[in-house]
């Protein structure tokens, strides 16, 4: 491919373009890898005892912050009491 200018509505390097593109794709690779480590993480877990569903559930709320944590926790709360649970 050369380094020609493709035309339209803004003037983009093919080059460039390429790079871009080659430079997403080992990302999704990498991610695609990461995804199977985290899921043979998950395997190993479960093997040893531990409830996947549950432990999924605490990753997420560990990466919502602490107003936002609280203010779901109480919501499910009153869900729970206006459904008597």
């Amino acid at each position: 491919m050369s380094d020609e200018t493709i035309s339209g509505t803004e003037s983009v390097s093919a080059t460039q373009l390429r790079l871009f593109i080659e430079r997403i794709e080992t990302l999704e690779e990498e991610k695609k890898g990461m995804a199977d480590d985290i899921k043979d993480v998950y395997a190993e877990a479960k093997g040893t005892g531990f409830d996947i569903k549950t432990m999924k559930t605490l990753v997420r709320l560990r990466k919502m912050e602490t107003a936002a944590r609280q203010e779901a926790e109480a919501l499910l709360e009153t869900y729970r009491a206006a459904i008597g649970l």
